[in-house]
């Protein structure tokens, strides 16, 4: 993965904050500066994002076949967003927006979803398993 988050702590000292961005660059990574924030900048965004996934299929808008298709082919992902929640594992989905939740109670983009709780319980956790949303 090229992506490199670059999170400056509290002590972290500028000097050491900017060479550990050359250190990236030297490494052909592409280093993004980003505030000590829960998620940091990609799973902060691709969380919500997943959620958000299957609340429209646990609300009936959208099947999750058309979900993924949809955003393959309408926003060029590689993977639509059941399939990248069956590669992550629903038990690291769950564990992740278990705990944002507790942190963030009153946040709905951490709310909890039925079917994610449901799958992590039946064993069903994705491609680790053989069996998540998708079966494989």
């Amino acid at each position: 993965m090229k992506l490199v988050e670059v999170i400056k702590g509290e002590e972290t000292t500028d000097e050491v904050y900017e060479c550990l961005l050359d250190f990236c660059r030297k490494l052909g990574k592409s280093p993004v500066r980003c505030r000590d924030t829960h998620g940091f900048i990609v799973n902060r965004l691709l969380i919500p994002y997943l959620l958000e996934s299957v609340r429209m299929y646990e609300r009936g808008d959208a099947t999750k076949e058309d979900i993924d298709i949809a955003m393959k082919q309408g926003c060029g992902h590689p993977m639509g967003p059941f399939e990248l929640i069956d590669f992550i594992g629903l038990d690291t989905m769950k564990f992740v927006t278990d705990g944002w939740h507790q942190k963030f109670p009153q946040d709905p983009n951490f709310e909890p979803c039925k079917s994610i709780d449901e799958l992590v319980k039946a064993g069903k956790i994705g491609r680790k398993s053989g069996e998540g949303y998708h079966s494989y």
